[in-house]
């Protein structure tokens, strides 16, 4: 359908309250990211432009990097954890069974939780003297493997993993469902009556005719990982000594903790660049794979 020239310019009318606020809350703090990041600032004095000089000291420094080395880490466990998990469960629950309601509804009640709350239950199952998960393996007779999981530096990261992957997979499971709901049942009773059998019609028609999703899937998962914050911040705080430090968090002690607003700003500017880097790498590679 071709569109008038009235069409066209009621649409943009239309458009443009919406654009300035996305301009006004969204673009502009990042423009002003990059501009305090080329400046000496503590966030009350005069700023001094420094130009490139916050970004050659963050690729000096060795606690930013220990913050990207984390920050990754929670992108694969995201990325193969959530997706994988989520993909399970929407195929599983997809289907005629006794009490799937209640399934899914079990299933996405992560996702309504505050982080806050979520962080503080895990929290408590984590903790080294009466937590549920040392309890239980006490209880199990595997009382060797209770730890101070969120107090050892070999295994503060691999708790809050787990946290990570189990607060967003229904999120993920939800998406899928939706999509998996909309897979034509005459393609599937179809390939039925050809013999195909169960796994075959999942793999060779159900997840390409979903792939898509399953793209905006991976590309939220990388998005929402690079701006891990909260959750960690209220387990550990980026302890025990930064073994758990994300880039976000590390940006913001540099910001508000230590008084380095452009250096903080510089931090913000790199989280940009690095993310748009990441998923233009990922959906090519997830593009390519789907043809």
């Amino acid at each position: 359908m071709q569109l008038t020239r009235k069409s066209k310019a009621a649409i943009i009318i239309g458009l443009l309250p919406a654009f300035l606020i996305y301009a006004v809350f969204a673009i502009y703090p990042i423009l002003q990211s990059f501009y305090y990041s080329l400046m000496e600032w503590d966030g009350f004095t005069d700023m001094t432009f420094i130009g490139l000089d916050n970004f050659r000291n963050l690729f000096e420094d060795p606690l930013f990097w220990n913050s990207v080395k984390n920050n990754l880490y929670v992108v694969i466990a995201s990325v193969l954890g959530q997706v994988p998990i989520a993909l399970f469960f929407a195929l599983l629950l997809n289907r005629k069974i006794k009490g799937v309601k209640f399934f899914r509804t079990v299933g996405f009640l992560p996702v309504v939780l505050s982080t806050v709350v979520i962080s503080l239950t895990w929290s408590l199952i984590y903790n080294s003297q009466n937590g549920m998960l040392n309890e239980f393996l006490r209880n199990i007779g595997l009382g060797f493997m209770a730890q101070n999981w969120l107090g050892d530096t070999k295994w503060v990261m691999i708790a809050v993993l787990v946290t990570v992957v189990w607060q967003f997979v229904g999120l993920y499971f939800i998406i899928f469902l939706a999509a998996l709901q909309n897979v034509p049942t005459e393609v599937l009773e179809a390939a039925k009556m050809d013999g195909a059998s169960e796994w075959m019609t999942t793999f060779k028609i159900t997840i390409p005719m979903i792939w898509d999703s399953i793209i905006v899937a991976v590309i939220l998962c990388i998005s929402g990982s690079l701006k891990t914050f909260d959750l960690i911040y209220v387990m550990t705080n980026g302890g025990p000594a930064h073994s758990s430090d994300v880039m976000a968090l590390y940006m913001f002690h540099e910001t508000f903790n230590n008084l380095q607003y452009g250096y903080g700003s510089a931090v913000s500017v790199f989280i940009f660049f690095f993310s748009l880097i990441l998923i233009f790498i990922v959906t090519k590679l997830l593009g390519k794979k789907m043809i």
